[in-house]
């Protein structure tokens, strides 16, 4: 059965399922609509609009005036005529509420059912007349500070490392190219039928030329057993400023993690359980990825550390989060070296999961923190540098301490630790090039928000200097990707339209 608007109120007649209004992936006129009241789409104005900026100077003594630039889009707007109808007034008024909350976000997809495309709009204004009856007609405002529309996503595997794309859009679109590395590669490149191109890395010759790898993988662990990992019994103490306390309690094996089973007690301090593990050789220089988890709340108390230690059980490094105040959440995040110099204390990452790494390449120290999204890109990062001048904290590690502790009889932060890398630093010599990625690993070159990525990491301090972010032109194109044999590649783009 259909429902028509009163052509009394809108001089239309409209079958309501014909047009809808959809925002943020919320279809207004079903989320809006039951037996007692609904929201009806009436009309839509501005899809069609067209303005450019068009600048000009005037010249004295020509006739007219000069444009000294190429025209370019203006912004878009989209009004949206409805109705909003219920039987009570207070239904009305939470319909209304709704409506609102429903059209939160800056830049969400916008689209309608009468055609296969989207807007990326924010809401301007809900301009609602007198609300004199339970049925009203408004307008919604939207304004698209990009004017483009946009179809469906399209995907184009290459096969033989060469790719056809016929856009058949009306406008220039940005793709974003996925490469999966069947083979280490020391660079990556994606060509168009024009020599425009985007690659990281280097090439390299045969002759007088050699591949290496940057690093050796020492130690990976992604904590679902204690397998090589032994118990430290307990009142053994960590000295470290802010992440150390007295060891005490077992932790327990969860889903892929360790948890605290036991906190041990210490009414003096800090107290918590703690396991040791050896590498298989002695490391200079390294790159350690500590993968935690803090879920820290108001009046919690925790520390979440991983303690690098030389043959003699000395700190040589040490890396976590802790949280010591009890009045909010409040995490920081500590990168110290020998115990007591601190490089790194950064505020933040509360209630979350987070990758610490820390790298030493001879006397230069590079500590990162930083989290990954829904998509598995590095977001939220934060990095600091510490030269060792002097060399007092060039110790070799051998060994790494887990410790999870709390505070006094405090509650403790749920906390979790979920994975360990360990890498050997090597030495590239000049007639070295370096692998930049291997087999497994994903690159991304997003032409779109003009980022390179490989492993959801940004890494555009690879990108050569002559790579352009490059578009899909419409018509044909003729697309090619290196080293031949060695990557398997796919373009996903939108097609573009005014």
């Amino acid at each position: 059965m259909y429902k028509f608007v009163n052509p009394t109120d809108t001089n239309t007649i409209q079958n309501v399922t014909s047009l809808q209004t959809l925002f943020n992936g919320n279809n207004l006129d079903k989320e809006l609509s039951d037996d007692t009241g609904s929201f009806v789409t009436l009309t839509v104005s501005g899809r069609s609009n067209l303005n450019q900026r068009i600048n000009t100077i005037d010249v004295p003594g020509l006739d007219g005036t000069n444009e000294y630039s190429n025209p370019t889009f203006d912004i878009r707007e989209i009004t949206i005529k409805y109705k909003l109808t219920d039987q009570t007034k207070e239904g009305f008024r939470q319909r209304y509420n709704r409506l609102n909350s429903l059209l939160d976000g800056s830049k969400k997809e916008l689209a309608f059912t009468d055609e296969d495309a989207v807007f990326y709009a924010t809401l301007q204004t809900n301009e609602v007349p007198e609300e004199e009856t339970n049925s009203v007609i408004g307008n919604l405002t939207f304004l698209c500070s990009d004017p483009f529309k946009y179809g469906p996503e399209q995907q184009i595997n290459f096969t033989d490392n060469v790719a056809t794309v016929v856009n058949d859009g009306t406008v220039d679109t940005s793709p974003i190219f996925q490469l999966e590395v069947l083979s280490p590669i020391t660079f990556a490149m994606i060509q168009n039928q024009n020599g425009d191109y985007m690659m990281i890395g280097k090439p390299y010759d045969i002759e007088g030329m050699e591949p290496t790898q940057p690093y050796t993988e020492i130690y990976n662990n992604k904590l679902n057993s204690f397998t090589g990992w032994s118990k430290i019994p307990g009142g053994y103490i960590f000295d470290d400023d802010l992440l150390g306390g007295v060891v005490d309690g077992s932790l327990a094996i969860g889903n892929g993690q360790w948890y605290v089973k036991d906190y041990g007690s210490n009414p003096n301090g800090w107290h918590g359980p703690s396991r040791k593990t050896s590498f298989e050789k002695s490391i200079q220089n390294f790159q350690v990825k500590h993968y935690i988890t803090s879920l820290s709340y108001t009046g919690q108390l925790g520390k979440n550390a991983l303690f690098l230690l030389d043959d003699n059980n000395n700190i040589v490094a040490s890396m976590g989060v802790v949280d010591q105040t009890i009045s909010k959440w409040n995490n920081h995040v500590v990168f110290n070296l020998a115990g007591n110099k601190q490089i790194f204390k950064f505020q933040g990452f509360n209630n979350t999961q987070m990758w610490l790494r820390l790298t030493r390449k001879d006397t230069l120290f590079t500590a990162e923190v930083y989290q990954l999204d829904k998509n598995g890109n590095v977001h939220n990062k934060v990095s600091r540098v510490f030269e060792d001048l002097n060399g007092q904290y060039q110790a070799p590690i051998t060994q790494a301490a887990v410790y999870v502790s709390n505070y006094k009889d405090y509650f403790a932060i749920p906390m979790y630790v979920n994975q360990l890398q360990v890498n050997q630093v090597n030495n590239i010599s000049e007639n070295q090039i370096p692998f930049i990625a291997k087999q497994g690993d994903v690159i991304t070159f997003d032409h779109d928000k003009q980022n390179l990525l490989i492993n959801g990491e940004s890494r555009k301090d690879l990108k050569d200097f002559g790579g352009s972010y490059f578009r899909l032109l419409t018509g044909h194109n003729e697309l090619f990707s290196y080293p031949k044999g060695s990557i398997q590649s796919i373009c996903n783009y939108r097609k573009k339209f005014l």
